[in-house]
């Protein structure tokens, strides 16, 4: 692995479980929307998923994996947590809490791990890709191979859309 390669924690976990995975690299000076990220990459937009992070009313933290192309709908997102609300953890705030800055936020490898629930549709898919740590890396895996490595809840967390008059 080149240095421009570095493994990240994220990376580091998957190898030490021993877990079967891609890691994909490209270039990336700056955090993308996952749109681009999927263009960049080749890869249908519905099988690569964003991580975003939410505090409860509770106070404490959870991970929501959702298609790049969806919007997180947050009363979906607290029914799945067992929260009466959840608020989207500010872009300063991400760092300190998860090891891992905007753009570049893994499931894996978080300082510390927090309750993860992936959207439904990743059981579309043989493979998922998703932040491997840094902007500009991906992991692509078996969304059970993913569940194997943490903890992952599976529930419908996107806004519906309505169709188009």
């Amino acid at each position: 692995m080149s240095k421009e390669h570095r493994k990240t924690n994220a990376i580091r976990a998957l190898d030490a479980a021993g877990a079967r995975y891609e890691a994909r690299f490209f270039e990336c000076p700056e955090a993308l929307s996952g749109v681009e990220v999927a263009r960049r990459l080749g890869l249908d937009q519905d099988r690569v998923f964003k991580t975003l992070v939410a505090e409860g009313r509770s106070g404490a933290h959870y991970v929501f994996m959702i298609p790049v192309a969806c919007e997180l709908d947050l009363k979906k997102a607290a029914e799945a947590t067992g929260e009466k609300s959840v608020s989207m953890v500010r872009s300063r705030e991400l760092l300190p809490l998860t090891g891992y800055v905007h753009g570049g936020c893994s499931p894996i490898g978080m300082k510390r791990p927090f309750p993860t629930t992936i959207d439904e549709t990743c059981e579309l898919h043989e493979r998922i890709a998703f932040s491997g740590g840094r902007i500009g890396c991906q992991i692509e895996m078996a969304p059970d191979d993913l569940a194997r490595i943490i903890p992952l809840a599976r529930a419908d967390l996107t806004v519906t859309r309505k169709p188009a008059d």
